[in-house]
Order: structure tokens, then C-alpha cells, then sequence
């Protein structure tokens, strides 16, 4: 499913390369360990749980409307080298920490299965983990591939309108997170 995590990914790959794309696609398998843990705590405690998950997606469409910002100004067409390293992996990481995304999926399904599994057996809560990051680390590492094999029939103006395209899907993320977090936290 499009997200904002493979919006970044398309991003860095078109703003600097492959490498950079890459980083980002492999996120999901270095920061979700941090919320399957809270995800599996949090079941228990459900009526905290509303308040966690509005706040992250109010923080998340901030962060979300600045990586649009950055989108919307690029200057020049092509992948420049600049003086600031691209961060590409701090933006992947700041992205899926503040997705309610991940936080959603462990803790309705994610963690009910992992649960369950080891309830029959603790290879079945391994397989379930290992085939699920293979999958979707896999997947965002495609796309990462993909984009890059076919970033260089980008030039000019073209690259520019993609990226201020890629801009213009973060902010409607960003105001779909707000609109959701406002939502869950019971302002709207």
C-alpha cells in the first residue's frame, strides 16, 4: 500500500541514488522492533492506547508537511551533489516512528499474531516475522531499484514536477494524519 515510507523511498532515490532509496526501504526492519514491544504492551492498556496513537499522527503530518516543504523547494533539475548529507536513513526512521501505520498494524494484527503463533508454536511467531519484513522490506527495496533504473529518463523539468508531485502526496498524508490524530483524540 502507498505510504509515506515509500514516498521517501522514491524521493531519496530520485533526490540522490539507489543507495539512498535503499536506506530508507530497509527502516521497517531496524525501528518496528521498539512498537511491536509497545504494540504487545499496549493491548493490555487499551484506553491509553487512543491518546499515543492521535498524538503520533499529529506529530507525524508535521513531520510529513516539512518532507512535502522540502519537495516543493528544490532548485535545478537533476541529482546534484549538495553540501548536507541527504539523511536519508534519520528521514526513514523519523517517517516510520511517527506513521501511526505501523503502530495500527501491531497492534491489531501484528501482535495478535505474533501471540497467537507462539502460542503453537514459537517458530510459527519467527516465520511470521521473517516472511513479513522479507516481504515488505522487499517490496520497498524493488521500488527502490525500479525508480532508479528509471530515473535517468527524468531530466529537467520533468524531475522537478515529480518531485513537487512527491510533495504534493506527503501533504495530503500529512493532512490525513492530522485530520485522523485530531479525530482519535476526539477535537474533531
Amino acid at each position: 500500500m502507498p505510504g509515506p515510507l515509500n514516498t521517501l523511498v522514491i524521493s531519496e532515490t530520485i533526490r540522490h541514488s539507489r543507495r539512498h532509496g535503499l536506506l530508507v526501504a530497509v527502516v521497517p526492519a531496524l525501528s518496528d522492533l521498539p512498537i511491536i514491544l509497545l504494540a504487545v504492551f499496549i493491548i493490555s492498556r487499551l484506553e491509553r492506547f487512543n491518546i499515543a496513537l492521535g498524538l503520533i499522527s499529529i506529530a507525524g503530518a508535521i513531520f510529513l508537511a516539512y518532507l512535502a516543504y522540502e519537495s516543493f523547494t528544490v532548485k535545478g533539475a537533476g541529482t546534484e551533489a549538495t553540501d548536507a548529507a541527504p539523511q536519508s536513513l534519520r528521514k526513514g526512521l523519523i517517517t516510520n516512528f511517527l506513521n501511526p501505520g505501523p503502530y495500527m498494524f501491531w497492534m491489531t494484527v501484528g501482535a495478535t499474531t505474533i501471540m497467537n503463533g507462539y502460542r503453537t508454536d514459537m517458530m510459527a511467531a519467527v516465520f511470521f516475522l521473517v516472511s513479513f519484513y522479507v516481504c515488505l522490506v522487499g517490496v520497498k527495496i524493488t521500488l527502490a531499484i525500479i525508480v532508479d533504473r528509471f530515473k535517468s529518463f527524468m531530466s529537467g523539468s520533468a524531475y522537478l514536477y515529480i518531485l513537487k508531485a512527491i510533495g504534493v502526496v506527503l501533504l495530503v498524508f500529512s493532512i490525513i494524519y492530522a485530520k485522523g490524530g485530531l479525530e482519535i483524540l476526539g477535537l474533531i
